[in-house]
């Protein structure tokens, strides 16, 4: 008689039956299809997702690949390729961002009835604020570009003076869309969106890529005619077009002054854009999409101070470096001896400060925040990957200054401030995202000027005992066998036999215990101050013409001038970026202490 195997309890029971092979070849056909059709529904639920985001990246990769072959082309002095064609393809992929975002707003207008999903750790007010204030001063560089292009209006193309008018044009409609739209999570049409965002995003990376070509280009021409004047080269230059009004040298002097705000403003809006990006179909939690709320700044003394002596001094030493390095050799020596002595002596005071800042933070023993957040993830990972720049440009002229035949006065100081950037950094690294990461003491309830939290009103929680040493006084009394609001206890002295409690007298337990976690937070928004107005220091030093790389000549010795430019060109940038993201990090650190 044939034996059939009977499902009974999750155990396989032997069993006679004679309907042994129908049977038996039915239930496993069941169980294949119900297995198949989960994976179809998995598969087709994850595949068009991770098709689209691949797909676009692939698609904002290639963009960004075109724009750089034209701009090495073009770096090359090759006739064949010229600025008119990068300024082309850039106003062109500029007018299709344009038209997404009109798509974008108008779609969102007519499903106002049901408004997407927000991500309020997208980004902030006082960074779009920021942005805004970037944005200001690349229109006003626009302005200056129409007046230089038609100075030159004669020998120069048409798409030189549409290329700022298209650039000024988007760059106002993108600042409406940084207001109103950044911190969507986009539901509908994702494919097509995800397209629409990357391509914004590589737009404005390949924006920043042109900035600091031109930047780059400019710097080194200033650079080279410096060593002419120092008669170090024999420099000699024919102009290809002349101006016909009188204008176009202030015109150009200011576009080298404003350039840095440009290149800082297209960087920026493609990291916040692509946490938009992130987000497309994103779920999002709700107990961990909240802001929190910010206490008073008590304390902010020392920090503030601090900081602004730096700021003020650090502009003095631009103003000396810039007169001085373009005067004789010794002059020279003596302003690049004078940056890297006042260089060290910040870093080495920013370095206790991010120390003393990771000390607190191991004396506190918080928890870290585990829970999912796309723009605090890419800060930690722009933050690694700027870095790199400036940790590349140090770690060669560390090379640089060991292996050197000549000594110059500056040769060891140029080695212990190369020392100081890789620890710096390491170190503000490393309190940046513990402070992102760390659970703060959430003590922002105990304030009274403070909106209390919509759960204090909740019966369980109310009559529940105090969390992490967080007392509730409006419905807790110290003894906890009553619960009575404040309003009921000035109509009576008491309610439900239980005495008034007053709003001043102190907690019984632990006063102490409950003051430490001031201090500390006070400590810890002086630190986060100070470095924010260093950062601030540093990127203006380096940004308006305070770079020593070039003109002490040991690296350029080593490696070869055009070797030497080449790593400049790269890490300059980099490194501009990261002072730049550092502060915006540590106004986020400030506003979470």
């Amino acid at each position: 008689m044939p034996l059939t195997m009977v499902e009974h309890n999750g155990l396989d029971i032997m069993c006679p039956n004679k309907y042994s092979n129908s049977s038996s070849s039915s239930s496993s056909s069941e169980q294949d299809k119900k297995i198949f059709s989960k994976l179809k529904i998995s598969l087709s639920e994850d595949y068009p997702k991770k098709n689209a985001e691949f797909l676009s990246g692939q698609y904002g990769t290639n963009l960004l690949l075109i724009g750089a072959a034209l701009m090495l082309a073009i770096a090359n002095k090759n006739p064949s390729v010229r600025e008119e064609d990068l300024r082309s393809f850039t106003t062109c992929l500029m007018i299709l961002q344009l038209l997404w975002m009109m798509w974008y707003i108008l779609v969102r207008d007519r499903q106002k009835s049901a408004p997407p999903e927000k991500d309020v750790h997208a980004t902030s007010g006082w960074i779009r604020g920021g942005l805004t204030l970037l944005a200001l001063l690349s229109l006003i560089m626009d302005a200056f570009r129409i007046g230089q292009y038609v100075g030159f209006q004669p020998c120069v193309s048409a798409v030189l003076v549409v290329y700022p008018v298209i650039h000024a044009t988007h760059t106002m409609a993108q600042v409406h869309f940084l207001w109103f739209h950044i911190k969507d999570v986009i539901k509908s049409f994702e494919t097509f969106e995800r397209f629409g965002v990357i391509h914004a995003v590589f737009t404005n990376i390949l924006l920043w890529c042109s900035g600091v070509m031109s930047e780059a280009e400019h710097f080194l021409n200033n650079h080279k005619r410096r060593l002419s004047a120092l008669g170090l080269v024999n420099l000699t230059t024919e102009p290809q077009c002349n101006c016909t009004t009188s204008t176009c040298s202030m015109f150009a002097t200011s576009l080298y002054y404003l350039y840095p705000f440009n290149i800082e403003y297209h960087i920026f809006v493609s990291v916040l854009l692509f946490v938009m990006w992130r987000n497309i179909g994103r779920t999002i939690d709700l107990t961990s999409n909240h802001k929190r709320q910010v206490a008073k700044n008590r304390g902010l003394i020392l920090g503030p101070l601090v900081g602004l002596l730096a700021l003020a001094s650090s502009i003095g030493i631009l103003v000396v470096y810039v007169t001085h390095v373009e005067k004789s050799i010794q002059m020279r020596r003596s302003a690049v001896s004078m940056f890297y002595i006042y260089a060290i002596v910040m870093l080495t005071v920013m370095c206790c400060a991010g120390a003393s800042g990771l000390l607190i933070y191991r004396v506190n023993h918080m928890p870290l925040d585990t829970s999912k957040n796309p723009s605090r993830q890419l800060d930690t990972e722009v933050l690694f990957g700027s870095s790199i720049g400036s940790w590349f440009m140090s770690w060669c002229s560390i090379v640089s200054v060991l292996s050197t035949g000549s000594n110059p006065p500056y040769r060891w100081t140029n080695l212990v401030y190369s020392l100081f950037i890789v620890l710096e950094k390491y170190v503000q690294n490393l309190f940046i995202i513990e402070s992102l990461y760390r659970q703060q003491e959430d003590r922002e309830r105990q304030d009274p000027e403070l909106p209390a939290a919509p759960e204090v009103f909740s019966v369980t929680s109310s009559l529940a005992p105090p969390y992490n040493g967080i007392i509730n006084r409006t419905f807790e009394s110290p003894d906890r066998s009553c619960v009575s609001t404040e309003s009921e206890q000035e109509e009576s002295e008491q309610v439900y036999g239980c005495p008034r409690k007053h709003s001043d007298v102190p907690a019984p337990v632990g006063n102490e215990t409950v003051e430490r976690p001031n201090i500390k937070r006070q400590i810890l928004k002086n630190i986060a101050v100070f470095l924010i107005m260093c950062n601030i220091s540093l990127w203006i030093l380096s940004a308006f013409g305070c770079r020593p790389q070039y003109d002490n000549g040991l690296e350029e010795e080593t490696y070869g001038f055009s070797i030497w430019s080449t790593v400049l060109n790269f890490a300059i940038p980099l490194n501009l970026f990261y002072r730049m993201h550092a502060v915006a990090s540590l106004f986020e650190v400030f506003a979470r202490v």
